[in-house]
């Protein structure tokens, strides 16, 4: 069984010709897959019966998610959602929602690329609950598409994309990028792919294989350590010299794409979060063009606290004075466990097959 999902569009052109179609059919089919949102092969009614009929007995299949439970904060402009894919497996993904005084919000939708993950990051959930398996193109794609079809009947749209969700994208490589790839094509889901960004941990050979892409995506590596000793504390699968990797990397990066990249720093209290850390974190970054991205972390099982708020703008501070570019990330979703770090599914299996809340 294949999901057309996972067809991109110049192998969609081979599969519709090799089916005795005129190739115009494939812009059909994409146009319909991608936003018009179709349960099955039997709802593309602008299809010939005939076809139909061959990419069923093909194997054809649409879809690989399907909700079973949603959460939604307070104000309203963060949703979670619990996905079950084809064989049952339970994937979290997240919208967070951005109002603007005009026009429509900024919607960035975070997704998944693994259940789980393997790198084992002490503060993060999805970290602490082990590797399942990798996600496939699909079954990213399907997380992207869930949200545009709520969106779409708010008359709005998916304007932003963020592989931030559970998982390490970049151990995932060659799911993730034929992901990106069918999100960004003008022939399916047509998002800019400056609208993009990618969160590893440190895949030195994944971000070499990225730069090295021809794709204008964001890139945003999560350093959390100013220092070797306190990042392999904090992150156990870190490398020996793997501040130093990453810095040297984040300088190559720019050079092949010409796109600044993002550091994310979790603000940790009483672990990374003291005036002599930051000094020596924009020691680090002095002169490299790299954006700063400080999150105060979130609560998870691992029994860490975010500073004080004097304590985090206090380390702002010190990097601004140091000519760092930084920002405080604004909160989302942290009251229903969808915000940064937290995205965690083997905690609430007792709910997979609950009724879909908050529709």
């Amino acid at each position: 069984m294949t999901d057309l999902y996972r067809v991109l569009p110049d192998e969609m052109d081979a599969l519709v010709t090799s089916m005795g179609q005129t190739r115009y059919r494939a812009d059909q089919l994409l146009l319909m897959l991608y936003h018009k949102f179709p349960k099955d092969i039997s709802s593309l009614h602008q299809l010939p019966s005939e076809f139909r009929e061959k990419l069923v007995a093909a194997g054809y299949t649409i879809g690989s998610a399907t909700e079973v439970h949603r959460v939604v904060s307070k104000d309203g402009y963060t949703t979670k959602l619990l996905l079950k894919l084809g064989d049952g497996t339970l994937i979290e993904t997240v919208l967070m929602q951005y109002k603007k005084e005009k026009g429509h919000p900024r919607s960035t939708v975070c997704v998944s690329t693994q259940v789980g993950c393997q790198m084992g990051c002490t503060f993060c959930a999805t970290g602490q609950m082990g590797f399942e398996r990798n996600l496939k193109a699909e079954e990213i794609v399907a997380q992207v598409l869930h949200f545009a079809l709520l969106l779409k009947k708010r008359g709005e749209h998916v304007t932003n994309l963020v592989f931030m969700g559970m998982g390490e994208p970049l151990a995932n490589y060659a799911e993730t990028i034929r992901a990106v790839r069918l999100l960004t094509d003008p022939r399916a889901f047509g998002l800019g792919q400056r609208h993009i960004t990618i969160s590893t941990v440190g895949v030195m050979q994944g971000i070499a294989s990225l730069a090295k892409e021809d794709l204008q995506v964001g890139l945003a590596i999560s350093l959390h350590a100013p220092n070797n000793e306190l990042r392999k504390r904090l992150v156990p699968t870190a490398r020996p010299n793997s501040v130093e990797d990453l810095i040297a990397t984040t300088r190559s990066y720019f050079k092949k794409t010409g796109r600044r990249v993002t550091i994310e720093y979790a603000l940790i209290e009483g672990v990374n979060d003291s005036p002599e850390n930051a000094a020596e974190l924009a020691a680090l970054l002095k002169g490299n063009g790299t954006h700063v991205n400080l999150i105060p972390v979130n609560p998870t099982a691992g029994g860490f606290e975010r500073p004080k708020w004097k304590r985090i703008t206090d380390f702002e501070r010190i990097l601004k004075e140091s000519k760092i570019s930084c920002t405080v990330r604004v909160e989302k979703g942290v009251e229903i466990s969808a915000a940064c770090g937290q995205l965690r599914t083997d905690v609430i299996r007792n709910i997979k097959t609950s009724p879909v809340m908050g529709k």
